[in-house]
């Protein structure tokens, strides 16, 4: 008898608890009966349960809860055309959060990937119709805040066909293609090489130019130079002529003497030296004639 009421208070502590459900902060209940959702008797809407502590027959009906909180819609990157026929990349995300559990859950079957997916086409069926109006210079000059701002308000009609609320739509990053992006690259890498072969050229024109007007200083200043140079040259020549004229004008014979010894001396100033003269040749006239070299 007292196991037969242990088994009894057991049961009915589990027919309690499974009879009891709670809905937390954040979330909202959906009650099925036999697989089949429950509904309010006086509308026949879809009876959604709010946060708290809620009751229901078990073995009978089951609770599905759905998430109430701000979701973050951020996927891949997604492809648009401008009205340049240009594609551009564009990383967006959105904020959302279920309004209408009820439409949201006929919609979507409950499942938030569903959800997902049917918001993130109209989000994108917006920002193309914006990006298709715009050419990229409009896009990246400042009409980012106004596309935005339109492809929150086309996503508006979310909240009737989904049962979904679109808070906010943010573009994170707008870049072009991979190979477009590469194409962009090589032509500036191209135009950089060209400007700087440009300037390259204009530097070794420069250089030129300098050592051309060095070199040309250069051959002048020798030139300035050799011509002082003989001018100095012949200033002392045409000295040493006078010197030498106004010498033999004071005494020309001794002068000859004098001029004779000396090539006497430059001549005979080796022993090895050889001169062949003849005897009577007037480089030896001082030597013979005794009467000249007496006076």
């Amino acid at each position: 008898m007292k196991n037969f009421i242990v088994v009894v208070i057991a049961a009915l502590f589990l027919l309690v608890v499974s009879s009891v459900f709670v809905i937390n902060e954040g979330q909202r209940g959906i009650v099925f009966q036999f697989s089949k959702i429950k509904r309010d008797d006086a509308s026949g809407e879809m009876r959604v349960y709010d946060p708290g502590l809620h009751f229901k027959f078990p073995m009978i009906e089951n609770v599905r809860k759905i998430d109430a909180r701000i979701q973050t819609l951020d996927e891949a990157p997604d492809r648009f055309v401008t009205s340049e026929k240009k594609d551009l990349i564009v990383d967006s995300y959105a904020k959302w959060r279920i309004v209408d559990f009820s439409t949201y859950y006929l919609r979507t079957s409950g499942s938030i990937d569903n959800a997902r997916a049917l918001l993130k086409q109209k989000i994108n069926n917006g920002l193309r119709s914006e990006f298709g109006t715009r050419t990229i210079k409009e896009i990246v000059s400042g009409d980012r805040s106004t596309i935005m701002l339109k492809a929150l308000e086309s996503a508006e009609s979310s909240r009737e066909d989904l049962g979904i609320e679109v808070i906010d739509v943010r573009i994170k990053a707008i870049n072009l293609p991979t190979e477009v992006s590469n194409s962009i690259y090589e032509r500036m890498r191209a135009e950089r090489t060209a400007v700087a072969e440009e300037h390259r050229s204009q530097g070794r024109e420069q250089s030129e130019i300098i050592r051309s007007t060095i070199d040309a200083k250069v051959v002048i200043m020798l030139a300035t130079a050799q011509k002082e140079a003989l001018e100095t040259r012949g200033q002392g020549d045409a000295l040493a002529a006078k010197v030498y004229a106004d010498a033999y004008k004071q005494d020309a014979e001794f002068y000859s003497f004098y001029r004779s010894l000396q090539a006497y001396e430059n001549s005979f100033n080796s022993k090895s030296d050889i001169m062949v003269v003849k005897p009577d040749s007037d480089f030896f006239h001082y030597l013979k004639d005794t009467d000249k070299t007496k006076k």
